[in-house]
């Protein structure tokens, strides 16, 4: 065995003149027989293990310890579970693995929907612990972490109601409940009979309006306002004993900061709140009025004056910081109590920064169940068949404006199972895509509508019904299937030209050449396609299609000062993974379609579709009410 130790022999951890080549004479030793060529074979062995050693011992001598990487956390509630996801604040990669946990949706009624709020603190509890403990590491690595901030997203209008100790009196109503139909329709009732009594225009009467459809309405059941109005009218007791009414948002926040704020995003996009009004509230002075911004004097039409003294008394705007970790939550989480906590938004807005789409002209598309169009402009435009355009958001120097299809991806998926038949196999989408794609531009004469669940923009029609016009016994199941794939894209297409209408009416807006595109249509190659051809514009992908976390990470990157602003992040956290062109002949075939088939097929059947919802397949006189069936034209419903 060859002593390392012996005292005969050089150690190079000490006298470090590295390397030593064969032949050399070490320095620092001028006796010949430390000459590697006259070194017997032991010797010269135990001569290399010590100059590897001392290499090594130099090496970490001259060293320091790598930085610790700076980490930010994403968190997403959404309608079923509740995510969360580590990054790195610098570059936006992925750190470890998203968990989610899913809560509890109840349904005491048809048409409700409630889940409780304890529940989304410590599932979100569980999602964050579980995100941490996946960061990579191992007993070797010298890799450490810097936990610097946490931002969250969640559903819109899931409208809370708290105590005087800030506990929820009753579960939440859920975005998707629509129990205060009868409500939102009452907002709009009122209003129009006020403006009519004054002899005037109900933009002059009630400006708050304008962002439904330019005042025409109609006002989402799922919003704030109609919400409250329930509660009050229905449950009084409740009503009465809330010192907050808020949302998902507001209540997440306060458990993590034990501060009550609303998301600047939230309250220009649903709560009927000028957005740049109630920003610059935060840093008046002198803050003589308490309600800039809110909209009073509908809140006074409508009986609801006492709500403005229920809803958060500040708000923030998305990416600002609202406080540290609570000693609580930081035990809760396990994280640092200086851990900051950054203001999210609605998760398909928040989704929008994470697309990087923060800059006027930007037009990005969310696809899942339904179809999301977010256009951001320079002014709050607004026209009828379009949402918005919101003062302050998604971001508080910005404007958007949205449209929406009610039923896209799950159309989609409805005329699968419908050509598969009874059972539980399903032909599989590939197949579907394969078989449509051999199909000509227009389906040899088949036109759909894809409004099976309504119209939301830009014709907002809740009594719409779908439609295929033009079937012949030549047509096949690959015919319907790709038909119904250019019918969304058509609707699309109309959603997008509205947007840009309306926008360009007060300056000079670009045209929204390219659009970038999440969720569920990323992953057919065919449909892809098609929405760039019947568009005629270029579809982005992004490397994270995951627009929601991702844009909780951009956003608490600013709040940690990571990033100088939201602008910078972006650049430096989103990466475009491919474009998608329109294809010039096939965009010809299908502007002629557009213009020639389906924008005439639509008006063409509109009271056909008004009859039916009066029969609804059968004598409408016989065994029920006189009450047509109302699917409320959401704008939140799109999934990622």
């Amino acid at each position: 065995m060859v002593d390392i130790n012996n005292n005969n022999l050089p150690c190079t951890c000490q006298h470090q003149q590295l390397p030593v080549q064969l032949g050399q004479t070490i320095a620092g030793y001028p006796n010949e027989k430390y000459n590697l060529y006259n070194m017997s074979a032991q010797n010269a062995l135990a001569l290399l293990i010590c100059l590897i050693v001392g290499s090594i011992n130099l090496c970490f001598a001259n060293s320091s310890p790598p930085s610790p990487i700076d980490v930010v956390i994403g968190v997403d509630g959404g309608t079923e579970s509740i995510r969360a996801c580590c990054f790195n604040a610098q570059s936006g990669q992925i750190l470890g693995q998203s968990h989610a946990v899913p809560y509890v949706t109840s349904h005491p009624h048809p048409g409700w929907a409630e889940q409780s709020p304890t529940d989304w603190y410590d599932n979100m509890v569980a999602a964050v612990r579980r995100a941490v403990d996946s960061l990579p590491s191992s007993s070797s690595s010298t890799t450490s972490y810097n936990i610097r901030a946490i931002c969250c997203d969640t559903t819109c209008c899931s409208v809370v109601a708290l105590a005087h100790d800030h506990t929820p009196l009753r579960p939440c109503l859920l975005w998707m409940d629509a129990r205060s139909a009868t409500q939102a329709k009452q907002i709009m009732d009122v209003a129009n009979e006020i403006a009519s009594s004054l002899d005037t225009d109900i933009l002059k009467a009630f400006p708050e309006l304008r962002v439904n459809c330019n005042g025409e309405g109609p006002i989402s059941a799922e919003w704030l306002l109609p919400k409250a109005m329930w509660i009050k009218q229905h449950e009084p007791d409740v009503y009465e004993n809330a010192e907050i009414i808020c949302e998902y948002q507001d209540y997440l926040n306060y458990r993590l900061t034990g501060k009550m704020v609303a998301s600047g995003c939230n309250v220009a996009a649903r709560w009927h709140h000028d957005g740049w009004d109630v920003l610059e509230k935060n840093h008046d002075s002198d803050d003589n009025d308490g309600n800039k911004g809110r909209p009073m004097k509908l809140y006074e039409a409508l009986g609801m004056k006492d709500l403005a003294a229920k809803l958060p008394k500040k708000t923030l705007a998305m990416g600002d910081v609202i406080g540290t970790l609570t000693e609580q939550a930081a035990i809760d989480l396990n994280l640092p109590k200086e851990t900051l906590v950054v203001q999210g938004g609605p998760d398909a807005f928040v989704g929008m920064i994470g697309l990087g789409t923060i800059r006027p002209g930007q037009l990005c598309l969310i696809t899942g169940s339904s179809h999301l169009h977010c256009l951001i402009t320079k002014q709050p435009t607004s026209a009828p068949g379009t949402w918005g355009a919101y003062r302050g958001a998604p971001l508080a120097d910005t404007c958007f404006a949205e449209g929406g299809q009610s039923s896209t991806g799950s159309l989609v998926r409805w005329v699968r199972d419908v050509v598969s038949g009874p059972g539980d196999e399903k032909i599989s989408y590939k197949v579907l895509d394969d078989e449509a794609a051999a199909i000509p531009p227009g389906s040899d004469g088949l036109v759909a509508l894809e409004t099976w669940q309504g119209s939301r923009t830009p014709h907002t029609d809740p009594l719409a019904r779908g439609s295929f016009a033009g079937l012949t016994l030549a047509h096949s199941r690959a015919h319907m299937f790709r038909s119904i794939l250019e019918a969304v894209c058509y609707g699309t297409r109309a959603c997008f030209d509205a947007l840009e209408t309306a926008a360009s009416q007060r300056s000079d807006m670009p045209n929204a050449h390219e659009v970038v595109i999440a969720g569920g249509a990323t992953r057919s190659p065919l449909w892809l396609q098609l929405h760039a051809d019947v568009t005629g514009r270029s579809f982005l992908i992004n490397e994270n299609t995951d627009g929601p976390l991702l844009g909780c990470a951009i956003l608490a990157s600013v709040g940690a000062g990571i990033h100088a602003s939201v602008d910078d992040a972006v650049e430096n956290m989103i990466r475009r993974e491919r474009k998608i062109e329109p294809r010039e002949d096939v965009r010809k075939v299908y502007d002629r379609l557009y213009k020639e088939l389906y924008l005439k097929l639509r008006p063409g059947v509109k009271e056909v579709f008004h009859a039916i919802s009066e029969v609804r397949g059968g004598d409408a006189s016989e065994g029920r009410d006189n009450q047509p069936y109302i699917i409320s034209p959401s704008l939140l419903a799109a999934d990622w």
